[in-house]
């Protein structure tokens, strides 16, 4: 009896350590961690009428973001590419030969003795190209308004699926002027970018080695 209840508790216990991790439950990255508006400050019994401290905003800005925790989308629309080559060759050829005398002292030596040739050839050639491409779109927050109008975003998208988690995280500087009417900004607009895509899962360990062939590899001089 005793043993087909540790039976039971350790199929539990299994059971408890595969179910996929709740994206909420995750430890969230403090560099990318949303930041929401203050409380409005207590209006100033300055008999005014105006108060620029409670969320002021010019008709002019309509509704684009423009205070700290408003919500701003980036438009990741990244796309690098690079390509190198180089080529080098060189030939180098050399020879001397001397014809002995035929009558005296030094007779005796043949002319097919007395010669020396040499040469050397080298050729090289090397490439490399490299491109990458990031399409999609992520809601970060405003996070800190410095006096020259600039603005620090910041956030992070984190999706739970059936065969893993994704990730994906930016930070960096825009303008309010690239802010457009919809609140969307491209992230080649954005100043300090960093930008993080990442994943867990079935489907990511199945694209990288294993430990041992990463071991392996390191040890290998080929």
């Amino acid at each position: 009896m005793a043993y087909a209840l540790n039976g039971v508790i350790a199929v539990l216990m299994l059971g408890t350590a595969f179910q996929p991790v709740d994206a909420r439950k995750r430890d969230r990255d403090p560099e990318y961690a949303p930041t929401y508006s203050a409380q409005p400050m207590a209006p100033v019994a300055n008999g005014a009428i105006f108060q620029a401290s409670n969320g002021y905003s010019a008709l002019t800005n309509g509704a684009r973001a423009a205070m700290v925790g408003d919500i701003v989308t980036i438009s990741l629309v990244e796309r690098t590419q690079a390509t190198k080559s180089n080529s080098a060759s060189t030939d180098r050829s050399g020879e001397i030969s001397l014809t002995p005398p035929t009558t005296g002292p030094a007779s005796f030596f043949n002319p097919a003795d007395i010669g020396a040739s040499g040469g050397s050839t080298f050729g090289g050639k090397g490439a490399a190209a490299q491109s990458n491409q990031l399409n999609g779109e992520i809601s970060v927050t405003i996070a800190r308004i410095y006096p020259n109008g600039t603005m620090l975003v910041r956030g992070e998208k984190m999706l739970t699926l059936n065969r893993g988690d994704e990730n994906i995280a930016i930070t960096g500087i825009i303008r309010a002027a690239d802010i457009g009417p919809d609140n969307r900004v491209a992230s080649t607009r954005v100043a300090d970018a960093r930008i993080t895509y990442s994943g867990k899962g079935e489907i990511a360990r199945g694209s990288r080695q294993g430990w041992l062939n990463r071991f392996f590899s390191m040890l290998s001089p080929f």
